[in-house]
């Protein structure tokens, strides 16, 4: 404990002490609303626990997130709890091979007053919300998910030259189905790497399943509640950015995303298996994921376990492998798990 009065006490160990405190302040805020948060999806959303935390991370980095499960496991029902739960306006688009870009974005039309002048007017597309779900987006033409590029990256979009801003929070959570591969159209890379994190999703397990069963078959279901508003999201964005993060933990990101690319790593087996790796938005999206997630649990600063914890989702779609690695039967998930050892 300080020897030195308070009153003597430089202005600058006062002013970062006070700082300090706001910070555990807000972070135990935080802590409140987002433990009242998962309670209100918990009751809709059964046995995904770790889908939950994913997604709010994402949410909570102020990111987009790419859901991947077989169908029936409750993706549009998430996004849109997580719409009402977090007081977001959401919006959901079916993509289809038919889907064109005016469809998401909006367009002018030509419209004559009552003197007979004409001008255009602009008509919003359903990407003028807070929570856009993309559903099966990979069955949209690659023309129509090029629409997206612009939102996704810098929350505003270019309709006839002229720009239009998006509101604010913005977030795009798409859906894929990862075995009909029928009509479908892979992700371009650039868009992909504009979601912060791939969240893979699971079956539930048999408890979570009779749970399901119980509230989701009987003649009374079960709405989701709003629990946060979007001002109280982007402050916790804010507070996210606040966080302070320790070099070895920088070190330790620095580490695993430069090693996943076949340039620079260290890394024979990832020279060989790789064809493109992850780029620097890889490390800022692990970055943020982790001081999202130390939030999450309640810790003031991240750790290398959080690391190691979100390698996989933040890489996983921002690496690809090469025809050796298909052909040795190797997977993205092997090389990750191989990045991770090199770290801790």
């Amino acid at each position: 404990m300080s020897t030195i009065p308070e009153a003597t006490q430089p202005a600058g160990a006062l002013s970062d002490a006070a700082a300090d405190r706001a910070l555990l302040e807000d972070v135990e805020r935080l802590g409140t609303q987002i433990k009242a948060a998962r309670g209100a999806i918990g009751r809709v959303i059964f046995g995904q626990p770790d889908v939950v935390d994913g997604t709010l991370i994402t949410l909570l980095s102020g990111g987009h997130c790419l859901l991947i499960g077989v169908p029936g496991l409750a993706k549009t029902r998430l996004v849109q709890t997580l719409g009402v739960v977090l007081g977001l306006d959401a919006k959901r688009v079916q993509f289809t091979p038919d889907l064109m870009p005016a469809d998401i974005l909006g367009s002018e039309v030509l419209e004559q007053d009552e003197t007979g002048r004409r001008n255009f007017r602009f008509i919003p597309g359903p990407v003028f919300c807070q929570l856009l779900m993309a559903d099966e987006i990979n069955r949209a033409s690659p023309r129509t998910q090029s629409a997206l590029l612009q939102s996704m990256q810098e929350h505003k979009v270019s309709v006839a030259g002229h720009y239009h801003d998006l509101p604010a929070p913005f977030h795009v959570l798409a859906t894929q189905n990862p075995i009909e591969q029928e009509g479908t159209y892979p992700l371009p890379e650039a868009q992909l790497d504009r979601f912060l994190m791939q969240v893979d999703i699971g079956y539930p397990d048999r408890e979570a399943e009779r749970a399901m069963l119980a509230t989701t078959t009987m003649d009374t279901t079960v709405e989701p509640e709003a629990v946060l508003s979007h001002d109280d999201l982007r402050t916790a964005q804010k507070l996210v950015r606040r966080v302070p993060m320790g070099e070895s933990v920088v070190d330790a990101i620095l580490t695993l995303v430069r090693n996943g690319r076949p340039e620079t790593t260290e890394l024979p087996e990832i020279r060989a298996h790789v064809a493109w790796g992850p780029g620097p938005r890889a490390s800022q999206a692990l970055a943020l994921a982790c001081r999202a997630r130390a939030l999450l649990d309640g810790r003031l600063a991240p750790s290398i376990d959080d690391v190691l914890a979100l390698a996989r989702p933040v890489l996983i779609h921002r690496m690809a492998p090469t025809f050796t690695a298909r052909a040795d039967g190797v997977t993205l998930g092997d090389m990750i798990e191989r990045l991770k050892s090199v770290v801790g």
